[in-house]
């Protein structure tokens, strides 16, 4: 199996926005929505920010690159009646990019232009609900 499974790669593919939480410098959690995107080149999620928007200067940015340790939930609800969700937790490494955002976002197919700051989170543990099972079915392993 490689990073994610076939399922989960889908799934994210599938959405396109999710939140990423961060700590800051006083040690308080962050969480921000993000637009992602799966690189299957680096088997990781892409965070970029539209052209012009100047990501580097946000906190989920500022944050990242003094402690890169980061947690990145993508979910959703397949269903409400039954009630069924899905979701994909990501628990990981952030690298916090100055440049070069616009070739990756061209690179994945982002659809939109990408400002040249960008985030790619790598992933240690990945765990997964109603992605590769039956709904309430998790599957959390480490990755290596």
């Amino acid at each position: 199996m490689g990073t994610f499974t076939d399922a989960e790669v889908e799934y994210l593919k599938s959405q396109p926005l999710g939140r990423l939480a961060t700590v800051g410098p006083d040690g308080r959690p962050h969480v921000a929505p993000v637009g992602v995107f799966y690189d299957p080149e680096s088997r990781a999620v892409v965070i970029g920010g539209h052209a012009g928007s100047n990501m580097a200067r946000s906190k989920k940015f500022r944050d990242a690159r003094r402690n890169p340790e980061v947690a990145f939930v993508i979910d959703d609800l397949a269903s409400v009646d039954p009630w069924t969700p899905r979701f994909v937790e990501i628990r990981g490494r952030a690298e916090a990019h100055v440049e070069g955002g616009e070739e990756v976002g061209e690179r994945i197919g982002a659809g939109m232009p990408f400002d040249p700051a960008w985030i790619r989170i790598s992933p240690r543990r990945i765990v997964a609900m109603g992605i590769d099972g039956g709904v309430f079915e998790v599957n959390a392993r480490d990755v290596t």
